[in-house]
């Protein structure tokens, strides 16, 4: 299949340029390239045009490698850069590559040009999925830090490995207090094997558990909570811990006690009506 690349060369000579063309073009790529010789020139291309890649001579009267490598991290570019020169030494080659060049080939050797552009564009590919990668998971982290629910990373044996402001507000532990250690201080004594036992079903391929308990404060005090405990991956797909939602239901509970104290209330006080009515009701 053969790639498209759009290629800014930055070269003083046209018959150099169109050698980098052809050698590229051979290599199977479909090349779509400009080229410059001076600062402005080379900056008014990069506004103008995403490119794949920049191949640069090192020595070009008045510009050259260095003052276009300047620019290129001035526009905080993520592309390869590479140099194609006839008088670069290897000490020269090396700074440069130190300086942020990605490679460079001779002009004399322009065979290594196809596989050091194949390669550096297999590089920079991986930086943007990785840097994706990275954006992706920041992403989550911060929604899962600012989520008002409590959020808890957890082993399979219950050590705690990941412990969000909300776990902090909702239970008063902070993470420093709690990562390392064993959620089974979040658990009544008189219920101990509540989380083993949840732990132990995850652990075994089981399904997604959802539960209404009571867990207790930093302080004691109990705290009603609805959890949803699944399952944390691997890249095989093993299963290495568990992910622990706690949503505070405590109002909740406290309304439903309060409306179940009414029904309550006005069930006994309806019967001591109708007794009362019987009552009445045999005195005449």
């Amino acid at each position: 299949m053969i790639e498209s690349l759009r290629v800014l060369i930055v070269e003083d000579s046209p018959e150099d340029a169109s050698l980098i063309i052809r050698e590229l073009s051979d290599g199977g790529f479909q090349v779509t390239a400009e080229r410059v010789a001076t600062a402005d020139a080379m900056h008014a291309a990069l506004e103008a045009h995403k490119w794949d890649l920049i191949i640069s001579d090192y020595s070009i009267p008045g510009f050259g490698a260095l003052a276009a490598l300047a620019l290129y991290h001035q526009k905080d570019l993520d592309i390869p850069f590479i140099m194609v020169s006839g008088v670069i030494g290897e000490a020269l080659a090396v700074e440069m590559i130190k300086s942020g060049a990605h490679n460079y080939v001779m002009k004399n050797q322009l065979g290594r040009l196809v596989p050091a552009v194949t390669q550096e564009l297999r590089a920079a590919r991986q930086r943007r999925v990785r840097k994706q990668a990275e954006a992706t998971v920041a992403y989550i982290a911060s929604l899962v830090e600012s989520c008002v629910d409590a959020i808890i990373g957890t082993t399979l044996d219950g050590t705690v490995v990941s412990w969000n402001s909300g776990a902090e507000r909702l239970f008063g532990f902070t993470a420093a207090e709690m990562i390392g250690h064993s959620g089974a201080v979040l658990v009544p004594t008189y219920r101990p094997e509540d989380l083993s036992e949840t732990l132990q079903k995850i652990g075994e391929g089981g399904p997604v558990e959802t539960c209404d308990t009571a867990w207790l404060r930093k302080d004691g005090r109990p705290v009603h909570v609805l959890l949803v405990v699944s399952p944390i991956k691997d890249a095989s797909g093993r299963v290495i811990g568990a992910s622990i939602v706690a949503h505070d239901i405590t109002r909740a509970r406290l309304e439903e006690d309060e409306r179940l104290t009414l029904i309550q209330e006005l069930t006994a006080a309806l019967a001591h009506m109708s007794n009362a009515r019987v009552q009445t009701s045999r005195k005449q």
